[in-house]
């Protein structure tokens, strides 16, 4: 398959294919949950981002990524709509009122996110501690998946944050590593696989995540190379879809994926070792983080099995 960014005078008349329409849902769902989140006076990576799913996951699913530790990053990564500059101080209220919210809605699992803090000493890890245990207290019950930024690849940070034990530690490889510097702000891509080896360390039973965005202008062999990557620092779950430009000032997009596209690279991920890939035009780190889990579950469960019958036929 070609991977090469499509051709034409200028980049900004590469136009949208039809397979990134998006259905608008603003049902009684959809509105519930923006009124809960001004209440609590809680953000979403949803809104921030401004995520393309946002209609489905609260119209359609009732789910949604909770952002902690303000509404303004410390980067300025030229691919993400969330505001930057000079963050206020931490609000140390904050995790309880997402677990309220969590037990409001009622959720099975609940992926948590935080902009970039590099302005405090523990990278924010200290609030996303706290936050986990919050929702454990209120809703014991529910799957709990933390998608932090490197927080200054500070080994106690990660570990701070890994002794209060989510269910799965995702973090965004973003790009692959050509582009990084171009692509992330402050980032690097060796210490987004560190972070990734050393929470895996850490704690080998908690699954690892992490997210790559195409159409920046990667090729097919970069691809697979960060596949290769991330499986080599024990990465679990992978998932894969495509940038989208959120305003004239950010990185233009240099191609469209196609879903069949998609559809092969999931193959590659698959083939690769990860116990599960969901990849399309508009998946997210977070999108259908719910079924991810159990099929990446389920996908370890039938290697288990796998393994046993061979040793046993041995």
């Amino acid at each position: 398959m070609s991977c090469r960014p499509q051709q034409g005078k200028k980049e900004e008349h590469i136009r949208k294919p039809d397979w990134l329409k998006i259905k608008l849902n603003t049902n009684d769902n959809y509105r519930d949950l923006k009124k809960l989140m001004r209440e609590k006076n809680l953000h979403t990576v949803c809104e921030e981002a401004r995520c393309p799913n946002i209609h489905e996951c609260w119209g359609e699913r009732r789910t949604a990524t909770f952002m902690i530790l303000g509404a303004v990053c410390t980067r300025a990564c030229r691919f993400c709509a969330v505001n930057t500059g000079l963050p206020t101080e931490l609000d140390l209220a904050e995790p309880e009122r997402v677990a309220d919210s969590v037990q409001l809605m009622n959720l099975k699992h609940v992926v948590v996110t935080a902009v970039a803090r590099d302005d405090q000493k523990d990278g924010g890890s200290g609030v996303f501690a706290e936050t986990i245990r919050a929702i454990r207290r209120k809703n014991p019950f529910t799957t709990i998946e933390v998608l932090p930024s490197d927080m200054g690849g500070i080994y106690e940070n990660i570990e701070r944050l890994m002794e209060a034990k989510p269910d799965i530690l995702n973090h965004n490889i973003e790009t692959v590593r050509r582009l990084t510097p171009r692509v992330r702000a402050r980032a690097t891509y060796d210490r987004s696989l560190e972070l990734l080896s050393r929470a895996k360390e850490m704690h080998p039973d908690i699954p690892t995540k992490s997210s790559l965005m195409l159409g920046l202008g990667e090729t097919h062999e970069e691809i697979v190379e960060t596949m290769d990557d991330l499986r080599a620092n024990n990465v679990d779950i992978m998932t894969i879809g495509q940038y989208l430009q959120p305003s004239k000032k950010h990185l233009k997009v240099q191609k469209y994926y196609s879903p069949q596209e998609f559809g092969e690279l999931r193959k590659i991920a698959m083939s690769k070792g990860f116990s599960h890939c969901e990849a399309g035009p508009l998946v997210r780190s977070s999108y259908h983080a719910d079924e991810q889990v159990n099929a990446a579950a389920k996908e370890k469960q039938r290697q288990g099995e796998e393994q046993l019958k061979a040793t046993v036929q041995r």
